[in-house]
């Protein structure tokens, strides 16, 4: 069986690594137990005999300094230093170790005796005349005696150690090359059984390969040939019945899978607009006769590199949002239309995607590129239509507007109470239109790409508490509490066209007021945002609920259930376009019953030393 072929080239590769293990704990064992030897058997001599001079030195300095007049040593320390020695002299007599190393002990035992008795024998001299004569005939000669038998002993055992060490030396050099040469034989008889092994395992695997590289181009007669009754045997076995019956398969169902293929061809060939099939690795798998005509793409072809580079990016770019799990892509306007220059003119194809499933997933990404440049110019008819009527309407209701404020000044007469009360509502009526009017000229200004900003620098301070002012008599009317909140980015400046951040401003201030009830706060801050300024209205009101807040910035939506006002839903739309003008984003934070936050990040300007602040509007 496999488990025991690859069974049995382990077990002896364990046993080698076993065994060079082994030999390599042996080694180090080895050189450490001759390092042990030199410590014991040399080392604590010399340390002996270098403590056995100095207390001979310490005996012979205290003898001296007596010689000399001055004070004896102690008693007590004379008595130390003595059994210093002695103690010494036996631990060396215990550790004899080397040749000549006993017969100088001997002597050192010999000269130490006569040295002790001559010693104890000054303590007994009357003067020093005695003293001195004692110490030259008797003491000075054993001195040189007992000193001479320790440098004996000590020069002995440093020459042990020396020999020793140069021995250990050797034996560590043959053991590392002893220790390399097994390691290496350990090496190549691993390298040896692990590629016998990999060859008997990867032969059947190889034909197995091949089989499998046969079938996937086609020959459905292809066999894997292993013998032998191990699992792979067993496994080429089950191959073989697979492609047995896949042949069989084959035979009785090619037919009907070609003619659904074409069918499936078929119909996506008659979709009028461009389709395109890709993989998940961005390989075009497949296209339909218009994307053929359209985009120039085809099979052989360059795939979606011969397209249009905005094309491409956008294909890649809803490709790349199914692949992320997002799902089918739809696409929010006809801002999202790519333009194709052709010869009968500009061809505008907005691009959807879905994704297709296999076993593993997404297996493909379908493009379909939606043709509407018929649509797109009919949203360019009403968009200018659009404008001509507001423009054209501006004059009569500046007309209107002009005589409704002179009735009710009663320039024409004096008026009935009933009579003010109409021209009154008459009037906000008209400035209701005119705000409507004004929002339809800035919506055709933008839709056409026409609006032009004039940036300088804006300090925050004054261009938020102008956007207050404007709105402050609204706020009071309705009761509610405005007020700007301290910061240090009131004193920061902007690189943005005053006039257009104003209206920014206002639409959300005045939304702000209108939907928050009466005793509730409006509070408009500014703060320092690694992007640039975020400027920040926030209410007390109402809310927005979570699946209308990415909608509110559309054109024409209105949040349903919400306080009717003065607009037609343009707002908060053209206030997104402006703030996206400056290069800037504006979001809102909202939940029902908490009130909202609305935010809008505008670079800031740069520093400049000395160049005055330009005020806003």
């Amino acid at each position: 069986m496999l488990r025991a072929k690859l069974a049995w080239p382990q077990a002896l590769l364990a046993t080698v690594l076993a065994v060079v293990g082994a030999f390599a704990l042996w080694s180090l064992r080895t050189l450490g137990t001759s390092s042990e030897r030199i410590l014991q058997d040399n080392y604590r001599s010399v340390l002996a005999s270098q403590r056995i001079e100095e207390a001979l030195e310490r005996l012979d300095r205290a003898v001296l300094a007596r010689l000399a007049g001055r004070p004896a040593a102690e008693p007590e320390e004379t008595r130390r230093s003595t059994g210093r020695l002695e103690e010494e002299l036996r631990v060396q007599e215990g550790n004899v170790t080397e040749p000549g190393e006993a017969a100088a002990t001997a002597r050192l035992r010999a000269a130490w005796d006569r040295y002790r008795e001559a010693h104890a024998g000054l303590a007994a001299l009357p003067d020093r005349e005695a003293l001195a004569r004692a110490y030259f005939e008797r003491l000075e000669p054993a001195y040189g005696e007992v000193r001479a038998a320790a440098e004996e002993i000590l020069a002995i055992n440093q020459d042990a150690m020396v020999r020793k060490s140069e021995v250990a030396r050797r034996l560590a050099a043959r053991l590392v090359v002893m220790t390399v040469l097994a390691t290496l034989g350990g090496l190549l008889l691993g390298l040896a059984l692990s590629t016998g092994l990999t060859a008997r395992i990867t032969r059947p695997l190889s034909v197995l390969s091949q089989t499998v590289r046969r079938i996937a181009e086609g020959d459905l007669a292809a066999r894997a040939r292993v013998r032998g009754h191990d699992e792979l045997a067993l496994l080429a076995s089950e191959f073989n019945a697979m492609a047995d019956r896949l042949a069989q398969y084959r035979a009785s169902s090619l037919g009907e899978l070609l003619q659904a293929q074409q069918a499936a061809q078929a119909a996506i060939d008659s979709l009028p607009d461009p389709v395109l099939v890709i993989d998940p690795a961005g390989t075009l798998v497949n296209v339909n006769r218009a994307a053929a005509e359209v985009l120039g793409l085809g099979e052989g072809g360059p795939g979606l590199a011969g397209l249009d580079p905005a094309m491409r990016a956008t294909v890649e770019r809803v490709r790349a949002h199914v692949l992320s799990g997002k799902g089918p892509y739809q696409p929010r306007g006809f801002e999202e239309a790519v333009r194709l220059d052709r010869e009968g003119g500009p061809r505008f194809l907005l691009p959807r995607a879905t994704p297709l499933y296999g076993e593993g997933g997404v297996a493909a990404v379908t493009v379909v590129l939606q043709e509407v440049t018929r649509l797109m110019r009919f949203d360019e008819l009403k968009n200018d239509l659009v404008a001509t009527v507001a423009h054209e309407f501006r004059t009569p209701l500046t007309s209107l507007r002009m005589a409704i404020h002179l009735c009710l000044e009663e320039a024409a007469g004096p008026l009935a109470e009933r009579q003010a009360d109409l021209l009154s509502a008459a009037r906000d009526d008209c400035e209701r239109l005119q705000g409507i009017v004004e929002d339809l000229l800035d919506l055709s200004r933008i839709q056409s790409g026409r609006v032009e900003l004039h940036r300088r620098r804006v300090p925050v301070r004054p261009l938020l508490e102008e956007a207050a002012a404007a709105i402050r008599a609204a706020a009071e009317a309705a009761g509610v509490t405005l007020e700007l909140a301290p910061g240090e980015a009131l004193d920061e400046a902007l690189q943005a066209d005053p006039e257009r951040l104003q209206l920014v401003l206002g639409n959300l201030l005045s939304n702000a007021v209108r939907h928050t009830p009466a005793g509730g706060r409006v509070t408009v801050s500014a703060a320092r945002d690694e992007r640039g300024i975020r400027l920040e209205v926030q209410d007390t009101g109402e809310g927005i609920p979570r699946e209308y807040q990415e909608r509110i910035f559309e054109r024409f939506f209105r949040v349903p259930g919400a306080r009717s006002g003065g607009a037609v839903g343009l707002g908060l739309y053209l206030a997104r376009e402006i703030v996206r003008a400056h290069g800037g984003e504006i979001g809102v934070e909202s939940a029902p019953g908490a009130g909202s936050r609305f935010w809008v990040v505008i670079p800031g300007a740069p520093a400049e030393a000395g160049a005055p602040a330009a005020a806003p509007g």
